[in-house]
Order: C-alpha cells, then sequence, then structure tokens
C-alpha cells in the first residue's frame, strides 16, 4: 500500500491529533504527514539544491544518515513480518492469530536491538612506541 494511502485509509493522521504526546520518524513518503504534524513527525530533510554551499550538502547528508540510523530499527522489523509472510504455509484460517503472535515476537526481538551505537571513549594504544 502506498504511503499517503495508508494515511488517509488507516486513520494515522486522526490517531496523531488524538494522542497529541505520540511522536514519529517517518520516510520520505510521509513528508505530507510531517508539514501536517511538525511537532509530531519528523520526516528526512529535503535535499539541497545542486548550487547549494558544499557546507549544506555535507549537512544534509548527515542528518540523513542520522535519522536512517535511528529508523533502521524498524525497517529490520518490517522486513522480518515481509519476509514471514511469504513463507507462511500454515492453515488460512490460523493466519490472524499466528500473525499476531510472530509480530509479538519481531517486535519484541526489535525493541532489544540497539537502536544508537555505543562508542567507547577509551583511548587505545594504535602501535607500541619504540623510544
Amino acid at each position: 500500500m502506498h504511503d499517503q494511502t495508508a494515511v488517509g485509509t488507516e486513520g494515522i493522521a486522526e490517531q496523531l491529533r488524538l494522542h497529541l504526546k505520540v511522536k514519529a520518524e517517518v520516510d520520505e513518503g510521509y513528508r505530507g504527514l510531517a508539514n501536517e504534524f511538525p511537532g509530531q513527525v519528523t520526516a528526512p530533510p529535503k535535499k539541497p539544491k545542486d548550487d547549494a554551499p558544499e557546507g549544506d550538502k555535507r549537512a544534509w547528508r548527515e542528518m540523513r544518515r542520522r535519522q536512517s540510523s535511528r529508523r533502521i530499527v524498524v525497517e529490520h522489523a518490517n522486513a522480518e513480518m515481509r519476509q514471514w509472510r511469504q513463507h507462511y504455509t500454515g492453515r488460512r484460517e490460523d493466519y490472524a492469530e499466528t500473525h499476531s503472535a510472530i509480530a509479538g515476537l519481531v517486535s519484541d526481538r526489535a525493541a532489544q536491538r540497539a537502536t544508537q551505537p555505543s562508542h567507547s571513549t577509551e583511548l587505545v594504544l594504535a602501535r607500541q612506541s619504540t623510544c
């Protein structure tokens, strides 16, 4: 389903209106939602024009990289659900219940993954001094 179709048919905008404390990071397909709810929904930054200063282009790449790093856990969880659905060979009447169970497991596993890499600030000796 197209992202904009989902916004209209699934009631995403209405849910954001009802739950003002909810925040979301979305991909480029939801830019309209980010424009409509600027305090709640964050979309990737718009790409600078070709004639923009090099500093603006570098800043754009860095902002996009950071947002992508935060979203990757969700993207991996979505991919796991798609892969599972493609390979489901069980009975059709059991699908809904099985889908809910698998979604819970995928969600739990995604929640356990680190969303931000932990970088050590410990200094490490690169090579032994010969003096």
